[in-house]
């Protein structure tokens, strides 16, 4: 099998020529396409030096602009040459000038061999996953965007919010459900070949050309149409920051590039000399086999993004002055919220009332009743479990519960199936301990035995639910005692985050952990969450699930090393 490459060059032209000829050394033909707005000396220097390579073409050029239809017109253009010039290509690959190969192109290779069938291409619904930044959700498929957004800032924000006033709506074209996601896609020969032969892509192309960044919805929203098997996921490692922009790349990040398994990385910044000289990493029997896993990367960049919007407490600088208000905690006494841990451990409650002899609720806030810890129907005070009496005001019926029990720590299960009103109460009280495991919410559903297609449209509204609770807790005016930990974070150590549970509601009575609660086989689940991005939604706060940690535990506590220095 042949892969092919498409490369899109606008900058760097040294390393755009050094890829090109590593990927045409390893057997893959290449096309460029270098913008139009790129001198005509320059091109010209730049195609004369790639003149001696058999397997290069340069197809015709057009402007590509950010957000604009021109990246698409780019790529069509040299999709179309490839596929006429190198019948040979079963997958194609776009990359750009400054994508490096992080694994040798061999690897790639093979592992597309063993997935002859598959698209991969990230691909979602706007409607299931908030990726969007810049305030346009579904309003990018049903408005009309004929100015480029950085060059014409001010006509592209009157002409929308001209739009809206009048209460315009583009027709979706019959057909096709708008889906987005990266843009650095490698699809098979048939579904690419498919796309560009469409009867209806005249219809198409005209429809995404007034897309706003159309790049990121085009192919992924008709791959949906052709496609045999869809892996919603990309090859290429591309990172971006809390503003949307794309993350450089720099010798700095030379050790967390080796822990990725990705075939590739972009953007890689065109002085990193020690980059280029490193990889791609030599061939490696025992990693050849290894699916390509960003995990451990996207771990670091959430904790840098967190650090970055956040800051650390007691730090101030210019840019991160506190401006919000300071309070007393709404209820009387310290009590904790546990989100998700129920789902993990379906015996959680009472396994956590045996541990610390604390006042180990239910459902406060479900939709039904509220689930005191007895059960009954009217607990101290006189609080009803009625439901509509508790959310005419859910913080005082909080309070009135902390207060009525102060002598007892309290505690209370919380999700994204339970009334969210109170999530504004929860995030600001000094005295809550909010601890989440995001992405939770899959177990009962994986648990239930029906299909990802089945279950999909509530994955998607948990995950909705869930998405905007974490932001309240992560705004500026959050003050309470808040630890969020995806599915996968969790399930590698749970023991660590039960003990530290314990002694944060029992303190000094806390003991250490004896008995553990019984976690379900999470066999299989990597695949059922698989399955729902496959689907077009992606479960993005369970975390990176995989093989190696769904495996049955033993049930014994790991112990910790101690280093012990002597003076």
């Amino acid at each position: 099998m042949t892969l092919g490459v498409i490369m899109l060059v606008h900058t760097g032209f040294d390393r755009a020529e050094q890829m090109v000829r590593h990927w045409s050394d390893a057997g893959c033909p290449v096309v460029v396409h270098v913008d139009s707005n790129v001198p005509a000396a320059s091109y010209n220097t730049f195609s004369a030096a790639l003149a001696d390579l058999a397997d290069v073409r340069f197809c015709a050029r057009h402007r590509c602009e950010w957000g604009t239809w021109g990246m698409v017109a780019a790529s069509q253009e040299a999709a179309t040459l490839l596929l006429e010039e190198f019948p040979d290509a079963q997958h194609v690959y776009l990359a750009s000038g400054s994508c490096l190969p992080l694994r040798p192109v061999a690897e790639l290779r093979a592992y597309l061999d063993a997935h002859p069938d598959t698209d991969f291409i990230e691909s979602a619904t706007t409607a299931d996953v908030p990726w969007t930044v810049g305030g346009l959700d579904r309003e990018r498929f049903t408005l009309r965007f004929p100015f480029a957004w950085k060059k014409h800032r001010r006509l592209f924000d009157q002409f929308v919010k001209l739009q809206q006033l009048i209460g315009y709506r583009r027709t979706i074209p019959e057909g096709i459900v708008p889906h987005m996601g990266s843009q650095w896609w490698c699809l098979t020969r048939q579904t690419l070949d498919a796309i560009l032969q469409d009867p209806k892509r005249g219809v198409y192309d005209r429809y995404f050309r007034q897309v706003w960044i159309p790049d990121e919805s085009y192919y992924q929203t008709l791959t949906r149409l052709h496609a045999r098997q869809v892996e919603s996921r990309s090859l290429t490692l591309a990172k971006f920051d809390y503003q949307g922009k794309p993350h450089i790349f720099f010798n700095d990040h030379l050790e967390l590039l080796q822990r990725s398994k990705s075939f590739v990385a972009r953007k890689i910044w065109h002085n990193a000399d020690l980059l280029y000289q490193t990889f791609p990493l030599p061939h490696d029997a025992a990693r050849a086999a290894e699916e390509p896993n960003s995990g451990a990367v996207d771990r670091v960049f959430s904790h840098a993004v967190d650090r970055r919007t956040r800051g650390r407490p007691g730090l101030y600088m210019q840019s991160r002055f506190p401006s919000v208000d300071r309070q007393n905690g709404i209820a009387a006494a310290p009590y904790a919220v546990l989100q998700g841990l129920d789902d993990v451990f379906p015996d959680f409650q009472a396994w956590l009332t045996k541990q610390t002899g604390a006042q180990v609720h239910g459902h406060l806030f479900a939709k039904d009743r509220a689930h005191f810890a007895d059960e009954s129907e009217i607990y101290r005070g006189g609080l009803s479990d009625n439901a509509r009496l508790r959310d005419y005001n859910g913080k005082m019926f909080l309070a009135n519960l902390i207060w009525n029990g102060r002598d007892d720590h309290h505690c209370f299960q919380f999700g994204p199936a339970d009334t969210q009103k109170v999530r504004w109460t929860l995030a600001k009280d000094t005295n809550a301990s909010i601890w989440v495991v995001s992405g939770a919410w899959s177990i009962p559903l994986f648990a239930s035995g029906r299909s990802a297609s089945d279950v999909r449209a509530e994955a998607a509204r948990l995950q909705r639910i869930e998405d905007k609770f974490l932001k309240v807790l992560r705004a500026p005016d959050a003050h309470a005692r808040i630890k969020i930990m995806t599915l996968a974070d969790f399930i590698e150590a749970p023991m660590d985050v039960l003990q530290a549970i314990i002694d944060d509601i029992a303190g000094h009575r806390g003991n250490a952990l004896k008995e553990v609660p019984k976690m379900p086989d999470l066999t299989g689940l990597p695949d059922f969450l698989q399955d729902l991005k496959n689907q077009g939604m992606h479960p993005f706060l369970t975390g990176d699930i995989t093989i190696g940690n769904t495996r049955p535990a033993n049930g014994e506590p790991r112990r910790k090393p101690y280093v012990i220095s002597a003076e």
